[in-house]
């Protein structure tokens, strides 16, 4: 699943690309990573996602989405299952990567990836963008500005997901954690059992189905 804007113009100056993902770590709901690439005048206060209040991250993201080119790339729950969750991941991120790179009217010079290892060789589709510098950078959503925007994205768009889902399945609290293993969407797992959304190979979730 792909999103994106439209190209926002740029200034002569090299484009590069800020990856990030959210959602390796709940049982439930998709992962998402995000791509960004920063404009002219970019939002200013730009940092990693985790470290910023959910107020500030929501007006960032808002700001983000006015005046730069991003993309999402998003991995449902039944894809997390086929792949695990690494490859989940790298598809995700390839995903977003590619939707970015084809709303750029010129090849990006570079993809910085927040981590410590890239979607190439990892994921069957992933294409390095010609001539362009792809690198993981660990801890790169609180040192680079485009990687920070694109956790940011990231984000915001994975807990919507999870906030909107909460409505449907309202025993888990997901929109208060997320999907992550808290003890309100454990004490929820053992009482309601599984959901769609629920990551069937991840082992809390996978345990409760055999009792």
């Amino acid at each position: 699943m792909l999103f994106g804007t439209p190209d926002r113009g740029f200034s002569a100056r090299k484009l590069i690309i800020g990856v990030d993902e959210a959602g390796r770590g709940p049982l439930a709901g998709p992962v998402v990573a995000g791509a960004a690439v920063l404009c002219d005048n970019p939002p200013t206060g730009l940092a990693d996602s985790k470290k910023l209040s959910a107020k500030r991250r929501a007006a960032l993201d808002i700001e983000i989405r006015q005046s730069c080119v991003w993309a999402v790339g998003v991995v449902e729950p039944t894809e997390i299952d086929e792949l695990n969750i690494l490859g989940a991941t790298m598809l995700a991120m390839t995903l977003a990567v590619q939707r970015v790179t084809a709303l750029l009217e010129a090849a990006p010079a570079a993809v910085l990836i927040d981590g410590n290892m890239t979607p190439d060789g990892r994921c069957a589709t992933w294409v390095n963008p010609a001539g362009a510098d792809v690198r993981a950078i660990v801890g790169g959503d609180g040192s680079e500005p485009c990687i920070s925007a694109a956790s940011i994205v990231a984000k915001e768009w994975r807990d919507r997901i999870m906030i909107d889902a909460a409505v449907k399945w309202p025993h888990y609290g997901w929109e208060r954690n997320k999907g992550y293993g808290t003890k309100e969407h454990m004490d929820g797992l053992r009482l309601h059992g599984p959901t769609p959304l629920h990551r069937q190979s991840f082992a809390p979730v996978a345990q409760l189905s055999l009792l």
